[in-house]
């Protein structure tokens, strides 16, 4: 198959593993027209979460998630699906609305998130610039993670299925 781009190994991530408890964070939370700052524990008390780490806005692999995740129905699960990337709350909103995205997309510019989940990635070429892999995390409502994916290459898509059942057992 001859790709218009290189796949790129990222190589091991220090992602927590199933079982351990997904750190807690307090960041803005975004949807198309407001954000405030939640923390991940605030939503994990109204039940399970869905933690979707993703490239920057704009960038085709959050683009095709995003429209994977909705197309698949995500938002009919008994869990909160959420995002966390870079981008600003400004290119969050935009993006959102203009995929047609119901989620919403907490807004971590400095990666401190994804630093503490172990799922960083420094963009080639850039110094200093980094941003997380693609990662999603199955969060019970005690904070527990239930399952996990992190990617391994770029670009890598999560295995929507095995997520999906994940989801559907909480």
């Amino acid at each position: 198959m001859n790709l218009d781009f290189d796949v790129v190994e990222l190589g091991p991530a220090d992602a927590p593993p199933v079982g351990e408890t997904a750190p807690d964070f307090t960041r803005p939370l975004v949807d198309d027209e407001y954000w405030e700052d939640v923390a991940l524990s605030e939503l994990t008390d109204d039940g399970p979460v869905v933690l979707v780490f993703h490239t920057m806005d704009g960038d085709f692999p959050a683009t095709y998630i995003w429209q994977a995740i909705r197309d698949r129905g995500w938002d009919d699960y008994d869990a909160e699906v959420v995002g966390l990337s870079v981008s600003t709350p400004y290119e969050h909103s935009r993006f959102l609305e203009e995929w047609d995205i119901a989620f919403r997309l907490f807004s971590d510019p400095q990666n401190g998130v994804a630093e503490a989940y172990g799922v960083v990635h420094d963009l080639d070429g850039m110094t200093g610039v980094a941003e997380p892999r693609p990662a999603v995390f199955v969060v019970d409502g005690d904070r527990t993670i239930r399952e996990a994916w992190v990617s391994t290459e770029w670009p890598e898509f999560p295995p929507y299925d095995d997520l999906e059942a994940a989801i559907e057992a909480l």
